[in-house]
């Protein structure tokens, strides 16, 4: 079901200690609200992290705990890798799928992504899909060719009943960690073709319902003008879910 939401991608930063310091202050500064007045929060921090943080999440699904990624396989000989069960088992409700960091320093390419995806849902955690383009292909024109690819490839092979429990990300890849942001106009052109991609391949109905966050450098600066678009549900917070007053800031911005 579409929803307002926001997800906070830690990446590979914060100790231990770091990471309870900072879960602490963000749930502490939503008290004030109760969870059904707030969009839907995910926190997701690297690996070692998700006992220590899911721990001071509380009961209740909101905030929710997410990982960053996982292998395809259920088990076995992959040294260095985790599964889509052992993070269900430590109570990860989400996990990120497809990043571009992921796309682009270990070669997860569309089929893989494929695969991960049925192996998430069959663990019972929903994916946050990204999508997004480069600078090259967008000076280009050639974004929603590019965009409606990876949705293609990677999404829509599910069933309607499977993708209703996925939410998707757009993340221009020109504008993660960089300091650039899409205009409005252009946050929303993009999420406006990724809602009529969904509908013309399920229907309308599914694609009303589908979330679909904004990924590229959303801060507490501009996250209310971004989330007040019409095909904008929230977003995928990478350096700015690392300060609290930030990331509240911005889980307030609806």
């Amino acid at each position: 079901m579409r929803q307002n939401f926001v997800a906070g991608n830690w990446k590979m930063n914060l100790t231990l200690p770091e990471a309870q310091a900072l879960t602490t202050e963000i749930v502490q500064e939503l008290r004030e609200e109760q969870p059904s007045q707030r969009p839907q929060v995910v926190i997701c921090p690297p690996f070692p992290l998700l006992m220590g943080v899911g721990q001071l999440l509380g009961e209740g699904d909101n905030p929710a705990l997410g990982a960053q990624n996982f292998h395809q396989k259920d088990s076995g000989a992959y040294t260095g890798e985790v599964s889509a069960k052992q993070l269900q088992s430590v109570g990860c409700d989400y996990v990120i799928l497809g990043h571009s960091e992921r796309r682009q320093h270990f070669r997860e390419d569309d089929s893989l992504l494929a695969e991960k995806l049925k192996t998430a849902l069959t663990a019972g955690l929903k994916p946050i899909f990204c999508v997004g383009e480069s600078l090259e292909t967008r000076e280009a024109d050639e974004t929603f060719d590019f965009i409606g690819q990876q949705l293609a490839a990677g999404l829509f092979h599910l069933s309607q009943e499977e993708f209703g429990k996925v939410v998707i990300a757009y993340e221009p890849i020109w504008a993660i960690g960089t300091g650039r942001t899409a205009s409005t106009q252009q946050a929303q052109e993009v999420h406006a073709f990724i809602r009529a991609q969904v509908a013309a391949a399920y229907d309308e109905a599914t694609a009303a319902n589908t979330t679909i966050l904004y990924g590229g450098s959303c801060n507490a600066q501009n996250a209310r003008e971004l989330f007040s678009q019409p095909d904008v549900d929230g977003g995928l917070i990478g350096g700015a879910s690392l300060k609290a007053a930030d990331f509240v800031a911005i889980i307030k911005s609806f």
